[in-house]
């Protein structure tokens, strides 16, 4: 399939996992590179990998979903594909969101939040005077009531899981859980280091195997 502007074409990990798959979205000012490694590691719990990304920091994350939802409406075409689960990070988690008030797919399984501004960042907030008129997401991702991420709808009648980082900068802790029934956990580490520990990865395949998190917590080792 053809990207549209911003979205790389190469980011096909599937080496014939299973006919469950997960689309994987970073956050602002990252790369899908990011990815690469939660993506071997659910590849290794059966799951088929798809990392999606975008450059441009400067336009309005609602032109992102746009994207990811006609990368959505693809993979849900896909007959190789049974269910389309979701895990994003950061900003990622918003860019999906807005996608899914675009398009739901028929397939569409569960959905994992990294470290998500759902109620906006405080680090937004204070730098959206200097820095939101260039780069546009971060106004829209502000605590202000009326930002674009406290006016999005969130999706219903989906299982969500959260996965908050214990030592985030950027984030509070109340700001990661959406107005949407989920299941919380917190791994403790910064903000990006969810991308690469293994218990944020076992966290993930468990919540994407059962639909919630385990009672009792996964070993908190950050090693590979």
């Amino acid at each position: 399939m053809t990207p549209g502007p911003g979205v790389r074409a190469d980011h096909r990990d599937d080496d014939g996992a299973g006919r469950q798959c997960v689309a994987l979205v970073h956050g602002f000012f990252a790369h899908s590179l990011m990815l690469t490694l939660l993506a071997r590691r659910l590849r290794h719990h059966g799951y088929r990998a798809e990392r999606w990304g975008y450059r441009n920091m400067c336009c309005s994350l609602l032109v992102h979903a746009d994207r990811f939802a006609d990368e959505l409406r693809a993979l849900d075409a896909e007959p190789t594909v049974d269910t389309l689960h979701l895990v994003t990070h950061s900003m990622g988690c918003i860019i999906a969101r807005a996608a899914l008030d675009r398009f739901r797919p028929t397939k569409l399984g569960r959905f994992v939040m990294l470290a998500p501004p759902n109620r906006g960042s405080f680090v937004a907030t204070a730098a959206k005077g200097v820095f939101g008129r260039v780069f546009r997401p971060v106004a829209e991702l502000s605590t202000a009531e009326d930002s674009l991420v406290n006016s999005l709808p969130m999706p219903q009648g989906i299982e969500i899981g959260v996965i908050a980082a214990g030592r985030d900068a950027i984030i509070a802790p109340e700001s990661t859980r959406p107005q949407a029934p989920h299941d919380h956990a917190t791994v403790p580490c910064l903000h990006s280091s969810l991308l690469y520990r293994r218990d944020a990865a076992e966290l993930v395949a468990a919540f994407l195997r059962d639909g919630r998190f385990p009672d009792a917590p996964v070993p908190t080792a950050a090693g590979t």
